[in-house]
């Protein structure tokens, strides 16, 4: 590392003010803090000591991905090296010869099929996920003369966990981009943006390009074979229909059809301990939202329907199916976009959690309702500590009156 670092020193006169680099210090800059820890400290009282800086929040969050990463390749993987079997077809195009040179055989039993089949899919949209939104927040950091933090390292990481495998790369880039600067870069860039980026980005592909992203035929890995998701089959058909087309167990370990990174809930339950255990994912949030869910969907239960099939479906299949584990774990606890008071948190987990049951068994034209019911709190979350810090306000005012 010692050659590095007298490398970057050496370059440094010429990306510092006055240098012949200077509107591009914001890229030295970037790459100088993300391998080195920065050398400068204050000069002056008061000091604040805390190891976890804003680096290392977010490489803690993308480390906490890392099974649902494994996840998105193998069970991607796995659903078309099923379906492929079934029907006797093969991989074409430049996936099936680029995954042919590492002897790819096409077996769902074999690991190694499995990843490197899911790896032809999920590794292009994640490439292109960095390439182009680190485009976009290196073009707004030189304009500002802002640095360029390690904020879009979790973003990211989470855009590509949250799209089909099928989604068109084209469509990949235009949603990244929407997502960094419709929902980011015009509030301010990193800290200010006020919805989740990922999720805005994934919105806007969402009912711009519906073909892509919803329906049956976009969640196979495999050109011209459909299989729906079983939250789509809970829609049609209710707890039944989901049971003939998967085990509760199979929808846990996340060995089912749906987004490649957020299938499965044993993923999330390792993400959420690390981010609990880290102290950056609020566990407020995360138990209040599992209390709405499981509250409301049991109501719905209860209430039954003999139209609506989703009615019927219990709060057990609600917490594994779709990306309501995902969302909950590691969209809802953004720390930029969800409450910050401690009451607040309580109450905008709980939101959450009822919107996303209200969507999907009221409106079950929409089953999977994580998504619009995040970015519902997103927007709520700044009310809620409003109120939460006029509350405090009111009550201390008493007492001092008093």
């Amino acid at each position: 590392m010692k050659p590095l670092r007298q490398l970057l020193d050496k370059l440094h006169p010429h990306f510092a003010q006055g240098g012949k680099l200077e509107k591009l210090y914001p890229l030295y800059e970037a790459i100088d803090t993300f391998t080195f820890t920065p050398g400068e400290v204050t000069d002056g009282a008061p000091h604040v000591r805390d190891a976890m800086d804003l680096k290392r929040v977010m490489i803690t969050v993308v480390l906490a991905l890392i099974p649902c990463f494994f996840m998105a390749m193998w069970n991607t993987g796995y659903q078309a090296n099923s379906a492929l079997q079934i029907t006797g077809g093969g991989v074409e195009g430049w996936r099936g010869t680029l995954i042919g040179l590492f002897g790819y055989t096409g077996n769902p039993n074999s690991m190694v099929d499995n990843l490197l089949l899911g790896a032809a899919w999920f590794v292009p949209i994640y490439l292109v996920t960095n390439i182009v939104g680190g485009l976009w927040e290196a073009l707004f950091c030189i304009v500002r003369r802002h640095e360029l933090n390690e904020g879009f390292l979790v973003t990211g990481s989470l855009f590509p966990l949250i799209c089909p495998p099928t989604l068109p790369l084209w469509q990949v880039a235009l949603g990244i981009s929407f997502g960094v600067v419709i929902g980011k870069e015009i509030f301010g860039g990193t800290g200010k943006n006020f919805l989740n980026p990922a999720l805005t980005g994934r919105a806007f592909l969402f009912f711009a390009y519906p073909a892509q992203i919803t329906g049956d035929r976009v969640w196979t890995a495999v050109d011209g074979i459909s299989r729906a998701t079983p939250l789509s089959r809970a829609a049609e058909g209710g707890v039944q229909a989901v049971a003939e087309v998967t085990r509760w167990s199979d929808a846990f370990f996340g060995f089912i059809p749906g987004s490649m990174g957020e299938t499965s809930t044993l993923a999330c339950l390792f993400g959420a301990a690390v981010l609990v255990f880290s102290g950056i994912g609020s566990w407020r949030i995360m138990l209040s939202g599992l209390a709405s869910v499981v509250a409301f969907s049991s109501m719905f239960l209860m209430i039954g329907s003999s139209t609506n099939p989703m009615f019927g479906l219990g709060p057990h299949w609600h917490l594994v199916l779709g990306g309501l584990a995902f969302g909950l774990v590691f969209m809802a606890t953004d720390p930029v976009s969800g409450a910050m008071t401690e009451e607040g948190q309580w109450l905008y987990g709980f939101l959450i959690g009822a919107m996303c049951i209200m969507i999907r068994v009221v409106n079950p034209a929409f089953p999977e309702g994580m998504m619009l019911a995040i970015l519902f709190g997103n927007v709520f979350a700044p009310l809620i500590d409003q109120m939460v810090l006029k509350f405090h306000i009111a009550r201390r005012l008493r007492h001092v009156e008093g």
